[in-house]
C-alpha cells in the first residue's frame, strides 16, 4: 500500500493523490483517489468505505513509513483487528515492491490515457482529467493477464473474468 502524490488536481473534489493497494495473491489493484494532506483518519475512512466493507479486513499490510501508518490510530486499529502492519526499511523501497511497481504502471497508464484525451466528456470534447479514467484503468489491469501468475487478477480474485465493453462490440461484429 502506497501513495501516488505527483498528480495534478482532478475531479470535482480536486483529488491530488491516489492510494494504491495491491493484493499479493491475485495482483488485483485498487486505486483510491484522495488528497496529499489526508490524515490517518481520512485514510482509515477511505479504506473502510471502499475496501474493507467489500473485501473484509487485511491480514497483512506492507507500507512505507508514512506518518499516516505509523500513527497511534493505525497502531491501535491493527492491534484491535489483528492485522500485521509491516513497514519497508528506509531507503529500501523493494520491501513494498508490489505497490511501487503498480504505482509505476498506474502513472504510465494515466500518462497514456490522459495525454491523448481518450475519455470523451459529453459535447465538451476530450478531457485530461485522471480522476475520470481511474475506474477504466483499474478494470483494464484487472482483466489483463499478469506475467507472474499467467491469469488475470479478476480470475484469481473472483473465479471469472468480467464481461467487457469490447466483448459486446466483438459480438456485434461476428
Amino acid at each position: 500500500m502506497d501513495w501516488v502524490t505527483a498528480l495534478p488536481p482532478s475531479g470535482d473534489k480536486c483529488y491530488n493523490a491516489c492510494l494504491v493497494i495491491v493484493d499479493r495473491y491475485s495482483k488485483t489493484p485498487i486505486f483510491l483517489p484522495c488528497h496529499k494532506d489526508d490524515t490517518a483518519m481520512d485514510t482509515t475512512l477511505l479504506l473502510w468505505s471502499r475496501v474493507i466493507s467489500h473485501a473484509g479486513l487485511f491480514k497483512n499490510i506492507i507500507s512505507d513509513r508514512d506518518p499516516k501508518f505509523t500513527s497511534a490510530l493505525w497502531t491501535n486499529l491493527d492491534r484491535s483487528f489483528g492485522t500485521n502492519l509491516s513497514f519497508s526499511t528506509a531507503y529500501h523501497p523493494q520491501t513494498d515492491g508490489l505497490a511501487e511497481r503498480m504505482i509505476q504502471t498506474l502513472e504510465d497508464m494515466i500518462r497514456r490515457f490522459c495525454a491523448y484525451g481518450l475519455e470523451f466528456k459529453g459535447s465538451d470534447g476530450f478531457t485530461h482529467d485522471w480522476f475520470t479514467v481511474i475506474p477504466a484503468l483499474e478494470l483494464a489491469y484487472k482483466t489483463s493477464v499478469h506475467s507472474s501468475t499467467g491469469k488475470t487478477p479478476a480470475m484469481l480474485e473472483k473465479g471469472w473474468n468480467p464481461r467487457l465493453p469490447a466483448d459486446a462490440l466483438r459480438k456485434d461484429l461476428i
